[in-house]
């Protein structure tokens, strides 16, 4: 049985304790975004090397959300409370998601990092995140 993706065995993780991830998702997202959505948007970047952050906000459902809403996503993406998104949280984001998703390569981390940081400081504010989700 061939899936076409490298990652399977993570996304089969992803629905094989579906229960688990749908109370975390409800959580952690609940009112934001719907699970369905994420599913698609999750299996859509399953591969290594394949994470496009504009294709994944379109697909999640974060792109169009209000200024609210993208705070309140953006506070659950900040899993240390700094205030802003790091690298090392960057490169974990679709485990927000979904604890069994990978993580981002190297390169798609500097990738979305670059598209994030407008002001050049390492990370990603809020205001940042907020725009990168409206473009």
């Amino acid at each position: 049985r061939t899936s076409g993706h490298s990652n399977s065995p993570h996304i089969q993780l992803c629905f094989l304790f579906a229960f688990k991830k749908l109370v975390r998702f409800t959580m952690a997202f609940s009112g934001l975004l719907n699970a369905d959505n994420v599913t698609a948007a999750l299996q859509s970047v399953s591969a290594a090397d394949s994470f496009n952050y504009k294709n994944f906000f379109a697909k999640a459902g974060i792109s169009g959300r209000s200024a609210d809403q993208l705070k309140q996503i953006f506070a659950v993406l900040d899993q240390d409370k700094s205030g802003f998104i790091e690298e090392d949280e960057l490169r974990l984001f679709l485990q927000n998601f979904c604890t069994g998703a990978r993580a981002l390569t190297d390169a798609e981390t500097k990738a979305f990092m670059q598209a994030g940081d407008s002001d050049g400081d390492g990370r990603i504010g809020v205001e940042e995140f907020q725009s990168l989700a409206k473009n």
